[in-house]
């Protein structure tokens, strides 16, 4: 199981992801935004970050750190693959993100991905915890 969905939206695309803890879902959230990018199967993992993001509550979390990664992704130029999320609260996260920098030999670009939004977002904590996002395309 990938932990997350595509989901059909009129003019963008939407996630809607799963995991036993919000960490996870978070991280299969991630996982789907850029499989919506390129193909994950391409990322080799050979460079990391540490990521740290800050928000107000959980909504505004899932929001800056979808958006952290599009950063990483715009100005280094760099694909992630895998998210651990080590440490995670409702305002705050710390993660290790794994992946490499982009080869247009290796990974076609399948969309262009502007941003997370906070139209229909949903963050739903319990057994499984869900996450849904609308990203700008």
């Amino acid at each position: 199981m990938t932990g997350f969905q595509i989901l059909d939206h009129t003019a963008d695309i939407g996630i809607r992801a799963t995991g036993d803890t919000l960490a996870e879902a978070f991280a299969h959230g991630a996982r789907g935004m850029f499989s919506i990018i390129t193909d994950l199967d391409t990322i080799q993992r050979r460079e990391s970050r540490r990521v740290t993001v800050d928000a107000p509550d959980v909504e505004a979390l899932l929001v800056n750190w979808l958006n952290e990664l599009l950063y990483l992704y715009e100005v280094e130029g760099i694909l992630f693959a895998d998210f651990a999320i080590e440490n995670m609260g409702e305002q705050q996260l710390t993660a290790t993100c794994t992946g490499e920098r982009v080869d247009h030999q290796r990974h076609p670009i399948k969309t262009v991905v502007k941003a997370a939004t906070y139209h229909a977002l949903e963050v739903t904590v319990g057994r499984p915890c869900h996450v849904q996002f609308i990203l700008d395309v």
